[in-house]
């Protein structure tokens, strides 16, 4: 069962990270307005897709994860 308590270290920092990450978030003005975030504004309708910040967010933490599992 080590591997479990492993798990919920893990799953923990995790957690505790992205409550970081939304904490400072306002303090990163660049965060969520990355080139290559979809942004489509008209008369009513407002559509925005972070695809860039997405991709930078997932190789931040596949990076991470990928150092835990070393």
């Amino acid at each position: 069962m080590p591997s479990f308590g492993k798990s919920l270290i893990i799953l923990g920092l995790i957690i505790a990270a992205i409550g970081v990450l939304f904490t400072f978030a306002g303090r990163f003005p660049w965060l969520g307005r990355l080139p290559g975030d979809i942004y489509v504004k008209r008369d009513n309708f407002t559509f925005y897709f972070p695809l860039a910040t997405s991709i930078i967010i997932s190789l931040v933490l596949s990076f991470i994860l990928w150092l835990f599992r070393r």
